[in-house]
């Protein structure tokens, strides 16, 4: 469509849109797992058993909440992107099999899925000009 044809130079305005969204929601899913502390640290760690990962759950609990919350301010900031991309494709990935572990199928494993994908994606395509690492 010729009318979209020239969106294509505001890819930087599109990169900034998507850190910034995607930032504010895992900042606003993340932090109460934060605060939550060791019992919520443990409850979200057990998802890890389903990955083949059966000890410290309260350590992976917290290294979780902690990849959501300050993974999302790197994100809307655009520091360090790449790797809290990758740390937030792996922690999505590990959601999307507890979620098919505890029988929930694709309809609920399929927003961790989307999220995971949009990551790995963005690890290629870099957080574009207007950010911290930009260049």
């Amino acid at each position: 469509m010729a009318i979209l044809s020239n969106l294509g130079k505001y890819k930087n305005t599109g990169l900034l849109m998507m850190r910034v969204g995607l930032g504010i929601l895992f900042l606003y899913h993340g932090y109460p797992k934060l605060l939550g502390g060791p019992a919520k640290w443990t409850e979200i760690g057990h998802a890890t058993k389903y990955v083949g990962i059966h000890f410290l759950p309260t350590f992976w609990g917290l290294m979780a909440a902690c990849t959501e919350t300050f993974g999302g301010f790197l994100l809307v900031i655009g520091l360090a992107f790449r790797p809290v991309c990758l740390l937030l494709t792996i922690n999505l990935v590990v959601a999307a099999f507890m979620h098919f572990g505890t029988g929930g199928g694709l309809t609920e494993a399929a927003h961790a899925i989307e999220d995971a994908v949009v990551f790995a994606g963005l690890i290629f395509v870099g957080p574009g000009r207007y950010s911290v690492d930009g260049k």
